[in-house]
């Protein structure tokens, strides 16, 4: 028997169900910026900030309040990729 009123708990990989949709845009998102800044041959290193920086954007419009989650989760994998690419520039990504 199980009881209405205590939905089973989620684990934050999960998220809610409202919230499932969002996060599928998410890592649909982070997974075209990463391809966009390993496979762009025009692309520079400004432009490669500015590609991060709008991702954080899109992701904290989707998920107010988040900004640590991103930095924690998302924000090094792509910064991995542009050093990779690029090396090690001036005052970071």
């Amino acid at each position: 028997m199980t009881n209405e009123s205590h939905p089973a708990p989620t684990t934050p990989e999960q998220g809610t169900e409202d919230e499932r949709p969002k996060l599928r845009r998410l890592q649909l998102l982070v997974g075209m910026v990463s391809s966009v800044l390993s496979q762009d041959p025009d692309l520079t290193p400004r432009r490669s900030q500015e590609l991060i920086a709008s991702c954080k954007a899109a992701a904290l419009n989707m998920f107010p309040g988040k900004e640590l989650a991103f930095n924690l989760i998302y924000k090094p994998r792509l910064e991995r990729i542009v050093k990779e690419r690029f090396g090690d520039m001036p005052g970071g990504v």
